[in-house]
């Protein structure tokens, strides 16, 4: 799993001068494993926006240009290209001699160098979206069509990095690490951990509460595979091209931006951790939402047009007459979201993670909805997220949300108490640390102390955390590994 440092800023206040490798190696020490820091900018090295000033035609080749580009300072070069939207006053990506790029987007990365084209000189290259990987974050419908930054207002010589916001460091977790920890499946989550890691004050999320009401109908016919499910229904749907923010983000993370409808649920999960999809609502039939299991042999075309067999044991998200999409795993061809949509109906569930790992594997599909479903996430984490997606929907004029919220959640997930005794997990750790001590460590990550019962109560979010062992886990953590003395065992015969 790939994370942004820019926004998991948005929540925790991390020193400008905080060293990247230390703080992967504090991560891989208490947290999840780290297992690259990339600076997304050196990708994007010895790249420049370019302006260009004049276009003449190559002397030898009907194909070619001889552009003039200006690439700050008021260096004017020649640049030989082939694209086929090239104009005058236009700004382009310019990748100067000692950029890697990719010729056409494929083959081996090359370096650039000046060369003569056809006999003419030419300083560098006016590259396309794909050939210095911006392909996914600014697609071309044609293959000669040259990037055009001209809706980026900035003076030519700019850094390509700072004219695109590509001033990053990303981190690449290991996903292994966080099996038992969905909580970190998000860049909240981690934020959460680095801001309890150095003592930083962590940003609260408030978005907007959306009332909860029964404008449709939603049932549950088995509240052990799906104990919770939220649906909120959109009008005025306006699908649109998400601002270049929120695509920058999503794609930094390697993810594909779409529209502002889907790139929203892939920005909210990316978030919080929790999976949401988007269902044309006027193809919901009688309004009407069940969730319920497959029917042995049933057939169902999902949204990447392929047609799954089920089964009894695939649960499965239906309307009042058909199956609309397979639950926590992808929706349906015959409800996705198009051009033309008018209504919409937001969903955000909470799904049993071993019915989700054995129905992706029965049906031979894993996406990224399913893999975090997979872990178990928290049922309380749905409704932060839906009205997270809700506000963000209606700040960028993709919607608006009408008639309020279905909220069916049966068994309401409680915070778990755990008895603790500092004595126990000093001798379990070999360590002499002082009660007060250990519940301060407690009090960074969200966990509280009831005096009265001498208990810890762990929310809901740290669904790992049930017994005196896993307390002990958690001051070893914050203590450090390092800090606690080798010893011998022993024991009697």
């Amino acid at each position: 799993m790939k994370l942004s440092l820019s926004w998991i800023k948005d929540f925790v206040n991390i020193p400008e001068d905080m060293d990247m490798k230390q703080l992967a190696y504090d991560l891989t020490m208490d947290t999840v494993e780290v297992e690259d820091v990339e600076y997304l900018a050196d990708r994007f090295d010895h790249m420049v926006v370019g302006v260009i000033e004049d276009i003449e035609p190559h002397p030898n080749a009907d194909k070619l240009r001889v552009c003039k580009v200006d690439i700050g300072d008021g260096e004017i070069k020649d640049i030989v290209c082939g694209g086929i939207n090239l104009e005058k006053g236009m700004r382009v990506a310019v990748s100067c001699p000692g950029a890697i790029v990719r010729w056409h987007g494929e083959g081996e990365p090359v370096e650039i160098k000046k060369s003569k084209l056809r006999g003419v000189a030419s300083y560098g290259m006016i590259c396309a979206s794909d050939e210095i990987g911006l392909g996914d974050l600014f697609p071309a419908s044609q293959e000669a069509k040259i990037l055009d930054l001209s809706a980026f207002d900035v003076p030519a010589g700019t850094t390509l990095a700072d004219a695109l916001d590509l001033n990053d460091v990303l981190l690449e977790i290991d996903n292994k690490s966080m099996t038992n920890r969905p909580d970190l499946w998000g860049h909240y989550g981690i934020a959460r951990e680095i801001a309890a890691l150095y003592n930083l004050p962590l940003a609260e999320i408030k978005p907007f509460e959306t009332d909860v009401q029964s404008d449709f109908n939603v049932e549950i016919d088995d509240p052990d595979r799906c104990p919770r499910y939220i649906g909120v229904e959109m009008s005025g749907v306006n699908v649109k091209e998400a601002p270049y923010q929120m695509q920058n983000r999503i794609w930094k993370v390697g993810m594909r931006p779409i529209n502002a409808l889907v790139d929203i649920t892939n920005y909210v999960m990316l978030e919080y951790g929790q999976p949401m999809h988007a269902y044309d609502l006027e193809k919901i039939a009688g309004k009407e939402i069940v969730v319920k299991t497959a029917k042995s042999g049933e057939k169902f075309v999902t949204l990447d047009g392929q047609e799954r067999e089920l089964d009894e044991s695939v649960l499965m998200i239906c309307d009042g007459e058909k199956s609309v999409g397979i639950a926590g795993i992808m929706g349906g061809e015959n409800t996705m979201i198009t051009d033309d949509v008018q209504t919409m109906l937001f969903e955000a569930a909470c799904f049993d993670g071993t019915n989700i790992r054995k129905s992706s594997k029965k049906v031979g599909l894993r996406t990224d909805a399913s893999g975090k479903f997979e872990k178990g996430l928290d049922p309380n984490n749905a409704k932060a997220a839906i009205d997270r997606a809700c506000q963000l929907i209606e700040e960028l004029g993709a919607g608006e949300v009408v008639g309020g919220t279905v909220d069916v959640y049966g068994k309401v997930k409680e915070p778990v108490r755990v008895p603790f005794d500092a004595e126990k997990i000093n001798v379990m750790l070999g360590t002499d640390i002082s009660e007060e001590e250990m519940l301060g460590y407690f009090a960074k990550i969200g966990l509280e102390y009831d005096e009265d019962t001498k208990e810890v109560i762990a929310p809901t979010f740290r669904h790992d955390l049930f017994r005196l062992a896993d307390l002990a886990e958690e001051v070893a953590r914050f203590y450090g590994y390092d800090n606690i003395p080798t010893t011998l065992p022993k024991g009697e015969a």
